[in-house]
Order: structure tokens, then C-alpha cells, then sequence
């Protein structure tokens, strides 16, 4: 059989690898781990959880790389290319080295005759490239739950748990005890395992005592102060005072770069790092998609909210934004999320809620999106349309002076909107 030879042909081989797109567990990504020799020497630090796991990603490649040390960071989805899940030296990777991770990886698995998902190849390759880039660390967000996603194949130095919520319940259980069991297992026995959720459930404790992690609590032994224009941390590494509000918006931001700097604290034997790395680390950090403000009238936020964890921190980031007259939604999300869960927080701060369906075998059917709105309590206009760019033009129309443009919900609607946008923005 012919391999592919460009990147888009890669991507379409590997998702028919698998007859399953998601099918947890380790055994398949530990034989081709192994086929491939895969052992990074650098430290490796794992982040999971079920919001805020991105946004720390973010920001500790942004402080590595203001220290200057090389850094791999490998994130999950993307929004508008594949190469924005592996990042080296704050650059996404090439398509010519992405091409042979692939092949790499390929090779290794077509040896010991495992099927890989499309999560565990990209993985995979992603380490594999790590591995040839001599790093001086990395950066793996876990991509579902915790215990057997493939992330959890590489043993972390620091594992941080940034938040526990009701998410991918079909996969994980239908409770925070049952999820914070399953994201827990990214937690290693007599390393630090760091968790930014204020209330962790009991089974992530328990698991951290069970198998002697250092576990370090927000609230207990490391926290963080909020004041008029910029922050104090306090945790086992050190107090730090008069530090810079993080370039991504939200309050809740503090929770997550307060654990940043207690991993970044616990690695400082391998990996020193400066109070000046840290604030330059904080003003420069981006995550495209995660209340993004884009630039020009009318305003238009991205948030890629999908669940009802982010959707309270949406509500309380646009509460924040005054001088608006009306919110209008460009709105969207998969069939196994829990669209009434997001609709009823966000259901008194929508003006007029546009709807599309998305693309794909977890799309939801337009009608029944709009019937959940309505069971979930909704009672403005609802006004369906045939795709995400039509729901952007729509609000466009609409829109006068004062109101906001807000797209949110899965991934797909952000990256739709956000192309649509800039499509617009460039007649």
C-alpha cells in the first residue's frame, strides 16, 4: 500500500484507522510506544481536567519559552489546522515534520499490527517528533478523562488536574466522584500532582494518597489574591507579588496560572525559571478561542464552552463586559454534550440565539437543538439557519449599535465563526 505523502492525506488515513473514533485504553499506544523507543529524557508535564486545560497548557509554554528553554507543547482539538496541536519552540509544526511523525509512527504500528484512533496516532506523533527535537520539556493535554487516554501512556513529572465538571459522561460516569477518579490517574506516585479545582471530589484525594502522590490543593498549599490590576501567588515555592493580570480574559484565570507556577516551582531543580519569566510569561500568553474578543464593531466573542462548568465562567466573563444592549448567539454543539445543561446558564444573558447544525456523525440535528433551548427554559427568538457562516451573517444583519455578536459551544462552531469572520472582515 502507498502512504500518503501530504499532510491532508495523512490526516484522512489515520482517521479510518480505527473503527471507533474514540476507544479508550492503553494497550494499543503502549506496544507502538514501545515499537518506536519511545523514552523522553526531558520532564514531561501533564495537564488534564475538564476546563482550564488548555489555557495552562498556554500559559506554561508561554513562561518556558520567555526563559528561554525549549518547549513542545501538544494540545487537543484544533480549531483551524492540525498543526496547532503540536507546537515546538512556540511555533506550530511543520507540515513536513508532522508528515514524518506519521510515518514513523506508521511504520511501528503496521510492525505490530495494532489499529490506532486518530487521538493515538497524533499522540504518538507528537512524541515522536518531542523525542527528535531534543526539548528541554513538554507539555501533553490529556485529551479525554485521564486514566486511559493516551497522554497517560508517558509518566509526567508534574501532573496538574486544573478542574473537575460534568463532561464526555458516556465515557468517564455520570458523577464528579466517578470523573475525578478517571483524571486523577494522570497523578504519578511521589511526584507532584497539582489540582486547581477548589473542591476536588473525594476520589482525587484518595487516589493521591493511595499511591504516595505529592499532592498540592489550591486553597490549602498554594493560592492566589486578586487586586486592582495585577495578582499575588502565594504557594510552597515562594510568595510573588505585583504579578500582571494573564492576557487571557477571566478571573477564573488566576485559579489556573496559580498552578502554573506551583508545576513550574516543583521542576525549578531541572528547569529554573524567574519572577521575570512568570510576568512575561502572563502578558504574552494566547489561546485562541477561549473568550477571544476579536477587534472591530460589532464585537464578536469566541468561547469554546460546551459544557455547564464553562459555561458559568462564559457568563460571568461577559458580565464583565458592560455597555452592551443585546447578546446575540451564534450557537452550536455535538449531540453527546449537554446542550440544556449550557442553555439554562446561559438562557437570561442571550438576547436572540442563532442556530446551525454542524458537520459530522456527532452533529445534532437543527430541530432538535432548537427543542432543547426550549426545554431548557428559552423563551427569546430562536432563529434556525443552515450553517455556522450563514448564523454569523445573520447576526451581522441584526446587530446595531451596542449589541454583541457571542459564538460559542463545540469547538467546530468556534472554528466555523471564526473563519466566517475573518472571511467578512477581508471583502
Amino acid at each position: 500500500m502507498t502512504l500518503p505523502v501530504t499532510l491532508a492525506g495523512w490526516l484522512e488515513y489515520i482517521e479510518g484507522q480505527h473503527p471507533q473514533s474514540i476507544a479508550l485504553g492503553l494497550d494499543r499506544v503502549n506496544v507502538v510506544r514501545d515499537a518506536l523507543g519511545l523514552k523522553p529524557v526531558f520532564p514531561l508535564i501533564t495537564v488534564g481536567g475538564t476546563n482550564g486545560k488548555g489555557s495552562a497548557c498556554m500559559m506554561l509554554d508561554a513562561m518556558l519559552g520567555c526563559a528561554g528553554y525549549r518547549v513542545g507543547t501538544y494540545t487537543s482539538p484544533h480549531l483551524l489546522h492540525y498543526n496547532e496541536r503540536v507546537r515546538i519552540n512556540g511555533r506550530e509544526a511543520r507540515d513536513a515534520d508532522l508528515v514524518r511523525a506519521f510515518a514513523a509512527v506508521e511504520q511501528a504500528r503496521a510492525v505490530s499490527n495494532v489499529p490506532l484512533t486518530y487521538f493515538e496516532f497524533g499522540t504518538l506523533a507528537a512524541l515522536w517528533l518531542f523525542c527528535e527535537s531534543k526539548l528541554d520539556a513538554a507539555i501533553l493535554e490529556v485529551g479525554l478523562g485521564g486514566r486511559l487516554d493516551a497522554v497517560n501512556a508517558f509518566d509526567a513529572d508534574v501532573a496538574l488536574l486544573m478542574s473537575v465538571g460534568l463532561d464526555h459522561m458516556d465515557y468517564l460516569g455520570d458523577t464528579r466522584e466517578a470523573i475525578g477518579f478517571e483524571k486523577a490517574h494522570i497523578f504519578r506516585a511521589g511526584r507532584p500532582a497539582i489540582c486547581a479545582d477548589a473542591e476536588p471530589p473525594a476520589t482525587v484525594t484518595d487516589y493521591a494518597a493511595r499511591i504516595s502522590a505529592d499532592l498540592l490543593l489550591i486553597g490549602r498549599d498554594f493560592s492566589y489574591q486578586a487586586q486592582p490590576q495585577q495578582w499575588s501567588y502565594r504557594g510552597p515555592g515562594g510568595d510573588r507579588h505585583g504579578l500582571p493580570l494573564p492576557a487571557l480574559r477571566g478571573s477564573f484565570q488566576l485559579a489556573n496560572a496559580s498552578a502554573c507556577i506551583t508545576a513550574l516551582d516543583a521542576l525549578r531543580g531541572r528547569l529554573p525559571i524567574t519572577a521575570g519569566n512568570i510576568r512575561d510569561g502572563l502578558v504574552r500568553v494566547e489561546n485562541p478561542g477561549r473568550f477571544q474578543a476579536l477587534p472591530g464593531r460589532p464585537t464578536v466573542i469566541l468561547d469554546v464552552a460546551h459544557n455547564p462548568h464553562a459555561a458559568t465562567a462564559l457568563v460571568a466573563n461577559l458580565a464583565q463586559m458592560t455597555g452592551y444592549r443585546n447578546t446575540l448567539a451564534v450557537f452550536s454543539m455535538l449531540k453527546d454534550k449537554d446542550v440544556s445543561g449550557v442553555a439554562r446558564v446561559l438562557r437570561g444573558h442571550v438576547d436572540h440565539w442563532l442556530v446551525a447544525p454542524l458537520e459530522g456523525t456527532r452533529a445534532l440535528p437543527v430541530a432538535e437543538l432548537e427543542q432543547q433551548l426550549r426545554a431548557a427554559g428559552v423563551t427569546v427568538p430562536i432563529t434556525i439557519c443552515a450553517n455556522i457562516a450563514e448564523a454569523c451573517d445573520r447576526a451581522y444583519q441584526m446587530a446595531g449599535d451596542g449589541d454583541r455578536i457571542l459564538a460559542f459551544g463545540s469547538f467546530l462552531t468556534v472554528a466555523a465563526a471564526m473563519t466566517a469572520v475573518r472571511a467578512r472582515r477581508d471583502r
